[in-house]
């Protein structure tokens, strides 16, 4: 379970660490889509963190009382915002 939230804060660290050098590396692309490809990226990292953390919780008090573990919509989630962003980025390449 550590290893796991563990896990979410690696992707959370890229993800903000991709939505900043999206912006900052000055890309030849469509402005307003680059910045909100941008802007996604960084808010994915920012709620990665602590919606791992409410899964960490949930699935510590399972296995603490012998229930199911819960299931979570966290990667579900941040494949949604990463397949997004990156049809953002098609955008502004292709409207450049």
């Amino acid at each position: 379970n550590e290893r796991t939230f563990l896990a979410w804060l690696r992707t959370a660290l890229a993800l903000i660490a991709s939505g900043i050098a999206l912006e900052l590396l000055g890309l030849d692309l469509h402005p307003g889509l680059r910045l909100a490809a941008s802007l996604l990226l960084i808010a994915a990292g920012v709620l990665t963190p602590a919606l791992g953390w409410v899964n960490w919780a949930q699935t510590e008090r399972a296995m603490r009382v012998g229930r199911p573990l819960p299931s979570s919509l966290l990667g579900p989630a941040v494949g949604v915002a990463v397949a997004v962003a990156g049809v953002l980025v098609v955008l502004s390449i292709v409207f450049a």
